[in-house]
């Protein structure tokens, strides 16, 4: 039978930066090896240009293997000029080897969690994986 996994998203804002943003949809549903498309929303309420900068994980642990990103904002610098609100789109699909893997047989629930930083002149975040 197919599977069916709930996804749901947070997002979190470092302390140094002073953007609001948030998930415009709590959760969806998704079939491993369908993709889908979900969005944030990212506004920059002071009167100066802002760059931020996100990471993200995934929780279980063990299914961010299978949790594959086609287009995302995360590792990029976003500039938000003074009261500027943008749309930032994450598509993505879950390896439908995951519906395979014995470890993940219990695991209906998956959380995308993005966390944005102010991004210093020159600065980059390390990419997760190997280096």
């Amino acid at each position: 039978k197919e599977r069916v996994v709930k996804v749901t998203f947070n997002a979190d804002v470092h302390s140094s930066l002073q953007w609001n943003f948030r998930p415009q949809q709590s959760e969806i549903y998704v079939v491993p090896g369908e993709t889908a498309l979900a969005f944030y929303k990212a506004k920059n309420p002071t009167d100066k240009p802002i760059i931020g900068i996100s990471t993200y994980n995934v929780v279980p642990f063990e299914a961010g293997q299978y949790f594959n990103k086609i287009q995302c904002f995360c590792f990029e610098e976003q500039r938000l000029n003074p009261q500027e609100e943008v749309d930032m789109p994450v598509f993505f699909y879950i390896d439908p080897e995951f519906a395979e893997d014995p470890k993940m047989a219990k695991v209906d629930l998956i959380t995308l969690s993005y966390t944005f930083f102010e991004a210093k002149e020159g600065q980059h975040l390390p990419l997760p994986g190997y280096q």
